[in-house]
């Protein structure tokens, strides 16, 4: 894929993102360079996984607003703008499809190598030092306190390791995933008994 191209689509998704957020621009360019990492090793086609990658999340500032879940809206954004700058149709068909399936808690399932690569690299990018990054920030942004942060970790994060679909990102998730059971162990040693009224009387005698 050429790099005018990248540039190209790269100035056009960044209109999408006024602010930065747990799931901001940033999180666009890791998921992006974790797909070309994997795609390498896996043999995936690059015309397709480079733009559903960078296209995935556009959609997800405006989700809150309409309603709409950003898969669909990125999927439709992602095809209007390929067909416009004259996108073959068999490429385009192949980059909806990894955006309308990345989001692994839908019911859409990735059926290509490239749908699977994206789905994978988005859950990646939850897992590890910059997953428990982000899941405080998604915790702040929601209202929530590390009680709600913690339950996010517990009820998905850590089961993300078991649901990858390529070799070479289930080799990846190890670690990530050890490091993120080290995290949440080390939280709730530090958190028991914090919350316990009895404390009080510790503090006022």
């Amino acid at each position: 894929m050429e790099n005018t191209e990248i540039e190209r689509i790269l100035v056009f998704i960044e209109t999408f993102f006024r602010q930065s957020g747990s799931h901001g621009l940033d999180h666009t360019l890791r998921v992006t360079r974790l797909c070309v990492e994997i795609g390498k090793t896996e043999g995936a086609d690059m015309q397709i996984l480079i733009p559903a990658a960078l296209f995935h999340d556009v959609a997800r500032p405006l989700e809150k607003e309409t309603g709409i879940p950003h898969e669909q809206e990125g999927a439709r954004i992602a095809e209007e703008y390929l067909r416009s700058n004259g996108c073959n149709e068999n490429r385009i068909r192949a980059i909806v499809h990894a955006i309308r399936s990345h989001r692994y808690s839908t019911g859409t399932k990735p059926e290509t190598p490239e749908a699977k690569i994206l789905c994978d690299a988005d859950k990646l990018d939850a897992m590890g030092a910059i997953g428990i990054a982000r899941t405080f920030m998604q915790a702040g942004e929601h209202g929530d306190g590390i009680e709600g942060a913690t339950a996010h970790i517990h009820e998905k994060l850590l089961k993300l390791r078991e649901l990858m679909h390529t070799g070479t990102a289930k080799e990846m998730a190890g670690e990530r995933h050890a490091l993120l059971q080290r995290f949440a162990d080390a939280l709730k040693d530090e958190t028991v008994n914090s919350g316990d009224v009895y404390l009080w009387d510790q503090f006022t005698s």
